[in-house]
């Protein structure tokens, strides 16, 4: 989910670049760079994962 965010935070700040657009201040396109490999080192960590027990763990069926 945070690789998802991250692409939407990359896109968004390559579109601000492009646009030449500016929010004000120091928040440009290297904030929206800097946001979007901070949520891509959190999901590499495992942050935001889906189970408790392990990788893959949601996606095994019960019996």
């Amino acid at each position: 989910m945070l690789a998802i965010a991250a692409a939407i935070v990359f896109g968004i700040g390559l579109l601000f670049e492009l646009l030449d657009v500016s929010l004000g201040g120091d928040f440009g396109s290297t904030a929206f760079l800097l946001l979007g490999l901070l949520l891509l080192s959190l999901h590499q960590g495992g942050v935001g994962t889906a189970g408790l027990r392990g990788s893959g763990a949601w996606r095994r069926s019960r019996r």
